[in-house]
């Protein structure tokens, strides 16, 4: 019977999707370019570990090292955050290795996050600031939730979980309005199909009862598709980076994307995530592998995501 729901409600989300595409030009994914180069003044950062840079500069990914120190180096294996901050010349407090007096970065992303803790940081940022026509707002959240959804299944049923995913999709689009409506400028992405993760992988391994992964993708998919049926579409305010179809292409062709290893999660697991560095990884792994760990992206990943959120910004009509 769970076959028959989940092929119908795949279907459903296919019309969704074929809706959310005319969302994609009026949100940065036609052909629309700028008439003059966008120069923001900062970039503020929300979300999750994904895009988190610690005070000690460690990060959730795995961490390059200095070659003579054999210490983390914060500029190495830089996340997306990072690499969209360094293309308009700006870095945060927590990797401020040459000493800027004022590094125009604002990092409010951290671990664990979920959808409501970005609303809460948003909150407290316009507590005692505002968000203007030159700051750049970079957002990616929402794996959390879509674990946290999951882990109450069977207790809660299929399609509550669903509904819930949809609706967490639709109150990250209202954060991403809010700061548009406040004249911030944004650049959102759609997360990580979670089934294809190496925790993903495992559940549908572990859990025999129905495909876990499948579950994890329609939870990931109706957070995705309805967070951007839900976006402001003036095409001016909001740039939309499809993490989601990026991770997909490349699990599908790792080979043409310069990735080894698309299933396994490439540091140890008896190493904590932030303290994952070259020298803490499974004998086998390389930088080249799409995971570091059981949902977090290894650095060529993070890298190729940055480069389109810069990208995107650069190019959006803000």
């Amino acid at each position: 019977m769970h076959r028959v729901v989940s092929q119908k409600l795949k279907s459903g989300l296919l019309l969704a999707a074929v809706a959310a595409a005319a969302l994609v030009a009026g949100c940065g994914g036609g052909a629309t370019s700028q008439i003059e180069p966008f120069a923001p003044t900062r970039v503020i950062a929300f979300g999750d570990e994904s895009g988190t840079i610690l005070s000690s500069g460690k990060k959730y990914t795995i961490n390059g090292l200095n070659p003579d120190t054999r210490q983390v180096e914060c500029r190495v294996s830089p996340v997306w955050t990072q690499i969209l901050a360094s293309g308009f010349g700006f870095v945060y407090p927590q990797c401020n290795t040459d000493f800027v007096a004022l590094p125009q970065g604002i990092m409010y992303a951290f671990a664990g996050a979920k959808v409501a803790d970005v609303r809460d940081r948003i909150d407290l940022h316009l507590s005692n600031d505002r968000f203007g026509p030159r700051d750049i707002v970079g957002i990616m959240v929402g794996v959390n939730d879509i674990v946290e959804l999951y882990r109450q299944f069977p207790a809660v049923s299929r399609s509550s979980l669903v509904n819930e995913a949809r609706a967490r999709g639709k109150l990250l689009a209202e954060q991403a309005n809010r700061i548009a409506n406040a004249n911030g400028r944004v650049v959102i992405a759609t997360i990580i199909d979670v089934g294809l993760t190496p925790f993903g992988q495992k559940e549908r391994e572990q859990q025999t009862d129905i495909d876990r992964a499948a579950l994890l993708d329609e939870l990931s998919a109706a957070f995705n598709i309805t967070m951007r049926l839900n976006l402001l579409n003036d095409g001016r305010l909001i740039g939309l980076v499809l993490v989601d179809e990026t991770v997909q292409q490349i699990a599908r062709f790792p080979f043409a994307f310069g990735f080894t290893d698309v299933t396994r999660p490439a540091c140890r697991t008896n190493v904590a995530p932030q303290d994952c560095t070259t020298e803490t990884l499974d004998p086998e792994a390389t930088s080249q592998w799409l995971w570091a760990g059981d949902t977090l992206l290894g650095p060529t990943a993070q890298e190729r995501i940055g480069t389109l959120a810069l990208s995107r910004a650069k190019n959006n009509p803000f």
